[in-house]
């Protein structure tokens, strides 16, 4: 067993090593990475006539790139950053191509939950700010790992619930046709005038809700045919867009088989929070009119980008092998209860399509935690692409070349040796500089419009 005392001497060695230098200068460029991609090999930046600029060779790091926050908080982090400029870019407008007049368009915050499978444990509190004890008599604390847990999980619907779980993105794809007919319907259009007289753009994201259960949270904006610089048809509304939400959440439908051959009918939950985004800046998320803020729904929507399933202390970040290994997990027994369905219905032919057991780890949820449709905004590839330039200009301004003069020409050839840290110290520090890098770049003040450079 590990102590506290051989931690610090390991820490203390590390500090003291040859090679400390080195290291810390790799960390640094990966900004605290917790898993780099080691690799070895060259780069080399040269002009078009072959004078060559700078060459690199050697070992480099490269951040693993990791979304979530339990597996790598620098690079979670730096995915934060990512999507909160897409999204914002698409509320306000004014940069990547999309010009600030969406502001004017009609546009809502979007939330969609899943229905109820069973009575789950609850904390309510009154008009007086009091607790409302659960129903099994308990007065739950804030925080309470228990609550959205089932009241009973003997009568639990798990297998409903997994099932759920793994069409939800389908369900979501159902939703926005639903939603474009019910539009057209309200415009006086035809399915087919709707595509050439208005266009429907979003972003979306999913987010854990404590019965270990995705809900989606999701900005909609209603453009004319051609995207955000294009004006929407005459009558398009908040009213009107609200009214269509409704009634297409309403009426999504999706009917699957449970394991014994009866009908399952997957809906939405009858929780359908639809408000008008406002271009007001406030302090907080949400104003007294109940309408959401763009200056601050972009942030909010990103930071659930990076979450995981939220209730367990140790809950598998990556696929799971065997049910053997939830026994090396502290999980929450709701959440045990979810992995084992769905490998249970993931060993089912009738399932075999869902491929259920390679993501059990996720509570059987199989979409991307971030979507967004075509013409909402810009994209992570553009946004990655202008901080690579970004990061070339740099270095190019370093070493005195105009490039606009004279073109240079990048060559890198790299191999990858080994993925992580050699050591859980040294994995440790480099978890310390990237919540040190955090915390002063969240201690000083940012301007109005973040630049997106790592």
């Amino acid at each position: 067993m590990t102590t506290t005392h051989d931690t610090d001497a390991a820490l203390s060695a590390r500090l003291r090593s040859f090679d400390y230098l080195t290291w810390r200068g790799r960390v640094e460029a990966t900004g605290g990475c917790a898993h780099p991609v080691r690799l070895r090999g060259f780069s080399t930046i040269s002009t078009a006539s072959g004078r060559v600029l700078a060459e690199r060779t050697g070992e480099v790091w490269a951040p693993c790139g990791n979304r979530r926050e339990t597996v790598c908080p620098a690079c979670s982090d730096r995915y934060a950053v990512n999507a909160f400029h897409l999204i914002r870019a698409g509320l306000a407008g004014g940069d990547k191509g999309v010009p600030t007049t969406v502001t004017d368009r009609p546009r809502l915050f979007l939330t969609l939950t899943a229905p109820s499978f069973g009575p789950v444990h609850s904390r309510r509190l009154s008009a007086r700010g009091r607790v409302i004890p659960c129903p099994c008599g308990t007065h739950h604390r804030d925080g309470d790992p228990n609550v959205g847990t089932p009241l009973d999980p003997d009568t639990y619907d798990y297998v409903g619930s997994v099932l759920w779980q793994a069409h939800a993105g389908k369900l979501w794809h159902r939703f926005t046709i639903a939603l474009r007919r019910a539009l057209a319907a309200r415009l006086g259009l035809s399915a087919r005038e709707f595509a050439t007289r208005a266009r429907l753009s979003y972003a979306k994201v999913a987010e854990y809700q404590r019965r270990g259960l995705v809900h989606f949270h999701a900005a909609i904006r209603l453009d004319g045919p051609e995207g955000p610089t294009d004006p929407p048809p005459s009558g398009a509304t908040h009213v009107l867009l609200v009214d269509a939400v409704r009634d297409a959440a309403r009426s999504v439908l999706l009917e699957v088989a449970r394991p014994d051959g009866q009908p399952l009918e997957l809906v939405w939950g009858a929780q359908v929070d639809a408000r008008r985004i406002s271009a007001t800046a406030a302090a907080e998320v949400t104003d007294d009119r109940g309408e959401i803020t763009d200056a601050r729904l972009a942030g909010y929507i990103a930071k659930y980008a990076t979450k995981g399933t939220g209730k367990t202390d140790q809950h598998p970040d990556r696929p799971i092998r065997s049910l053997a290994h939830l026994d090396h997990l502290r999980l929450h027994p709701h959440h045990r209860r979810i992995i084992e369905t769905a490998w249970y219905l993931g060993g089912l032919d009738d399932y075999e399509p869902l491929n259920l057991r390679k993501w059990a780890h996720m509570l059987g949820f199989r979409g991307h935690f971030l979507t967004k449709s075509r013409r909402y905004s810009t994209t992570f590839r553009a946004i990655h692409r202008d901080q690579r330039t970004w990061r070339l200009a740099e270095q190019l301004d370093e070493l005195g070349h105009d490039a606009a003069a004279d073109p240079v020409i990048v060559v890198n050839n790299w191999h990858l040796v080994g993925i992580g840290h050699r050591n859980e110290t040294d994995r440790e520090l480099a978890l310390a500089i990237a919540g040190r890098r955090r915390d002063q770049r969240r201690s000083t003040p940012q301007p109005a419009q973040e630049r997106t450079t790592p």
